[in-house]
């Protein structure tokens, strides 16, 4: 959610089991007392908040440990999730998400578990290299901090990219809860938006495979065939045992993009945990 989506939280909170981690962006035209209130409208109702730092847009050391702070008092920095952010040029002393971490200072403000970014099909401005790398080093950096580190992927609509980045994942070692990005219920235009702006493979072929077509772009799409279809990968591998390569996909959880709204978002995982069960 975004700072301005504290009435959509409120339509959904019904909807979205307790203790839930919901996620509250760091955007630019946002400000300091929008953000924290947002994470504080989470915590109030039951929920976890996982507060955004976005590191290039912070002017300074002494803006990140006024957030910090106010997100301590809060009772909302047990877990946050740390990116490079959109800003091409920085604002201040933080480069990346990896200069934020080794600071020390999450520490220093009662947080325990960090989410770093993963993208399972590249990065439109990134090398494949120094997001790999990027990885290794904030990983690196958690474990010896004594900081919980989840991996948070960008969104995709194809299962195939996604599965062989877990297994390249795990090749290197890193043993973290992956959460695997999907979008819930959403607008094929506004989707297919998001896809353009990240990089995300979106050819006829890969939306067809995921449940819509390009040819008719004025309905809604879920992610119902995506998790899905990964659901049942991971069990197959899982069955294979873990001698069997490629088995060992390790901790595999799933988090949503509310492009279609909070509610949406929520009745649609609800309808589908019922479903299967």
């Amino acid at each position: 959610m975004t700072g301005k989506d504290v009435p959509g939280l409120m339509e959904a909170k019904d909807s979205i089991p307790a203790g839930t981690k919901i996620n509250v962006t760091f955007l630019g035209n946002e400000d300091l007392e929008m953000r924290v209130a947002a994470a504080k409208a989470v915590r109030d109702l039951g929920f976890l908040p996982v507060p955004h730092i976005s590191a290039r847009r912070l002017a300074s050391r002494g803006q990140l440990e006024e957030f910090l702070s106010r997100l301590k008092d809060a009772g909302a920095t047990e877990s946050v999730f740390v990116v490079g952010g959109d800003p091409t040029t920085p604002e201040g002393p933080y480069e990346d998400s990896y200069d934020v971490i080794r600071t020390g200072l999450l520490l220093d403000y009662g947080v325990k578990e960090v989410s770093i970014a993963g993208y399972p099909e590249g990065h439109p401005d990134i090398s494949n290299d120094v997001l790999w790398r990027a990885l290794e080093e904030k990983s690196l950096s958690l474990s010896q901090q004594g900081l919980q580190a989840t991996i948070l992927t960008q969104f995709a609509f194809d299962t195939d990219p996604v599965i062989a980045w877990i297994d390249q994942v795990r090749a290197r070692g890193i043993n973290s809860t992956i959460r695997i990005g999907t979008p819930g219920p959403a607008g094929i235009k506004r989707l297919l938006g998001f896809a353009r702006r990240f990089g995300i493979g979106a050819n006829a072929m890969i939306v067809k495979k995921y449940g819509f077509s390009l040819t008719n772009l004025m309905g809604t799409a879920g992610p119902d065939t995506f998790v899905t279809d990964l659901s049942a990968l991971l069990a197959a591998d899982a069955k294979a045992g873990p001698a069997t390569e490629g088995s060992a996909h390790g901790p595999v959880k799933l988090h949503f993009y509310t492009f279609g709204g909070l509610l949406a978002t929520a009745d649609w995982a609800r309808e589908y945990t019922r479903a299967q069960s």
